[in-house]
Parts: structure tokens; C-alpha cells; sequence
């Protein structure tokens, strides 16, 4: 056996052995546990990972066949595998560089990476792979993206004035509403389909919905500018000025109110109904009448 590996390095040319180690090298598995350290350090030179293990076994070439890209193709016995292991152990480490500088050991290291398409210069056209079939939603013609502007947020548009928006939409509560209110009174007289009258329902509870809230915010404004005018007022004389408290703000739109009701006669009605609330209100505190005793009926 010695002399046969004796002759079988003499035959072996430097090229040859460096095919031949990277050869067997990339045809190792990656689950076979390494044989010693120093066949490690060259195993994870090449690119082979390193799996460890508790109870390393010497390793052994689980296949019969190794083909090299050499010219003499041919099969090798399990001695020939741990003839070129041994002589794998024994490759220095100047000659593991210099047959990775050369570049012969990256002819055996497949990369799996795909070429991701791309543009080198944005105004290129896109290439596309052949190997994919190409949507039909794609966009063929670039255009810029459209930018939706919110005014309420943007800068440019200005500051809101509630004020004047009040102002300038004020017809809108005064004269657009109450019509349309009443032309769906009129329509709903008319209408005897029974979803067309429900319909008409609810367009005009919306209307009332909005008339209703609306009336005391401006009563409120309303109450706000009347109390500033009379300040200005007073500030002019010399005196100080006083600032109104919202629990006399809530006063004031009370007694407004209330005002209000009168000149429209609703005011016995709503004292009535203000009435019964506070006093089923009331009602909930008063004591209850103990249950009588048996022994005592």
C-alpha cells in the first residue's frame, strides 16, 4: 500500500494535487463531523461549514465517485479517499493561500444569489427578468405621484377664523336650512310610499340636528361680543377691565333662554317638564317603607 501511494504522489503534479484537494474538499458533505482541528481550519478555509459534535469520528468519504475537472477521470477506492484526507492534513497553509489567489478553488463555489434588476441611472428603462412572467398591472409610464393637500393642516392655506367663517356662511343656518325643512315638510305630505316618507324622516331630523346645534353657539358668540363691547367700553373711561367667568356665562345663556321661551309661550311647558325631572331626581333618595314583620300582622 506504500509503495502504491509512493508512486501515486510521484505521478501527481502541483496542479493536479491542487484540483484534487479543493476537489475533495466541495464533495464532503456538510453534516460529516471534522477529523481533527487542523483539517477543520482548512475545511472552514475552503468554505465548508463546521458542525460541532459531541463525539467526533474520523472522517471518512461517504462516496465512491469523485469526479475532478482534470483530464484523467476515474473512480477511487476507499483508500485512495483517505490517502488525499491525509494528504488534505498536510497541505501547509502557504499552499492553501496561493491555490485560492490563483482562483482555481472558486471554479467549485456556486453563488445562488439571483441579480437583483435594477436601474444604473434612474431616467433608464427597468430590466426585467425573462425567466418571470411580467405582471399585467404594470406601470408603463411613469407619472409623479399626486400629493392630496388637506387644507385644515396645511400651512399655506392660512390660519381658520371661526369668526369669519361664521360670517361668511351665516346664510347657510338662516336661509338654506329652514327652506329645505320646509320643502321636505311639503314633500312628505305628498309622498304615501312608506319608504320615501321614512326617508324623508331622516333628512329632516338632520336638518334639525344642525339648526339645533348651531342656535347656541352663536348664542354663546353672541353673549362673548356683546360682553368685549362693553369692556372697550369701560376700558376707554378709565376703568378695569373684567373678565366674564363661565359660571356667568352659564347664567347669562340661561336667563337668554328663558327669554326666549316666553316670547314663544313654550315656558309653562318646559318649568313643567324641568319640574317632573328634579323631582324623580329627588325621588331616588327618599327613604323606603320598611317591609312589615310576620309577627307583628
Amino acid at each position: 500500500m506504500s509503495e502504491q501511494s509512493n508512486s501515486h504522489r510521484r505521478i501527481l503534479s502541483p496542479r493536479t494535487a491542487e484540483l484534487r484537494v479543493s476537489t475533495a474538499v466541495t464533495s464532503l458533505p456538510e453534516h460529516r463531523p471534522t477529523s481533527s482541528p487542523r483539517t477543520a481550519e482548512i475545511l472552514i478555509s475552503f468554505g465548508v461549514p463546521r458542525i460541532e459534535m459531541k463525539k467526533p469520528e474520523p472522517a471518512i468519504a461517504t462516496s465512491s465517485k469523485i469526479r475532478f475537472d482534470d483530464s484523467d477521470d476515474h473512480e477511487l477506492s476507499s483508500e485512495d479517499e483517505g490517502e488525499i484526507e491525509r494528504e488534505l492534513a498536510e497541505v501547509t497553509f502557504e499552499e492553501l493561500q496561493r491555490a485560492r489567489s490563483d482562483g482555481s478553488e472558486m471554479v467549485y463555489r456556486k453563488h445562488n444569489t439571483e441579480k437583483k434588476g435594477g436601474r444604473a441611472n434612474k431616467n433608464r428603462p427597468v430590466e426585467m427578468s425573462s425567466k418571470k412572467p411580467v405582471s399585467r398591472f404594470r406601470e408603463v409610464i411613469q407619472v409623479p405621484k399626486k400629493v392630496v393637500r388637506d387644507p385644515r393642516f396645511e400651512s399655506l392655506c392660512g390660519k381658520l377664523d371661526v369668526d369669519g367663517f361664521k360670517k361668511r356662511y351665516n346664510f347657510i343656518y338662516e336661509n338654506v336650512l329652514p327652506a329645505e325643512k320646509e320643502e321636505l315638510k311639503k314633500q312628505m305630505k305628498k309622498a304615501k310610499d312608506p319608504e320615501a316618507i321614512k326617508d324623508l324622516k331622516d333628512r329632516m331630523g338632520r336638518v334639525d340636528k344642525e339648526l339645533k346645534s348651531a342656535a347656541p353657539k352663536r348664542t354663546e358668540k353672541d353673549i362673548l361680543a356683546e360682553h368685549k363691547k362693553k369692556e372697550r367700553e369701560a376700558a376707554k373711561k378709565g376703568k378695569q377691565p373684567y373678565y366674564l367667568k363661565k359660571s356667568e356665562l352659564r347664567k347669562q345663556k340661561l336667563i337668554d333662554k328663558y327669554k326666549e321661551l316666553k316670547d314663544s309661550g313654550k315656558l309653562e311647558a318646559f318649568i313643567e317638564k324641568k319640574r317632573r325631572k328634579n323631582a324623580a331626581k329627588d325621588h331616588r333618595y327618599m327613604p323606603y317603607r320598611r317591609p312589615a314583620e310576620e309577627g307583628s300582622q
